[in-house]
């Protein structure tokens, strides 16, 4: 599975973007998908993740109540909605694909992943 994560960009605190993860190959259906992100001098963190049917979720606090992931298995699309943006999630998002059975927030777990799309959140 080769994935392409893309939308980001600039906003200013207060506004939102959806980012998309466009996934290659075969039975994207099968994979828990999962958004991470990596801020500057911090260590990558866990996001937002979907099982296979779109139909269980998991977020952390710092982001529950604005971000809302969603999938598209017949475009093979994976989407993460963001609103509400503060500076502190000024961050390069990275999508990733887990064939974990249930829903895993451990970057241990996914298989492939992304290379990332830059969100800049202005004050």
């Amino acid at each position: 599975v080769q994935l392409q994560a893309s939308g980001g960009g600039l906003v200013q605190a207060g506004g939102s973007l959806r980012l998309s993860c466009a996934a290659s190959g075969r039975s994207f259906s099968n994979y828990v998908m999962g958004w991470f992100r990596q801020a500057p001098g911090k260590e990558r963190e866990f996001v937002a993740t979907i099982n296979w049917r779109g139909d269980s979720t998991r977020y952390p606090d710092s982001v529950k109540g604005r971000i809302t992931i969603s999938r598209d298995n017949a475009k093979n699309t994976v989407y993460l909605q963001m609103d509400s943006l503060k500076p502190e999630d000024t961050a390069v998002y990275y999508c990733a694909a887990s064939r974990n059975y249930g829903l895993t927030t451990e970057m241990a777990y996914y298989d492939y992943w992304g290379q990332g799309t830059q969100v800049t959140v202005s004050s």
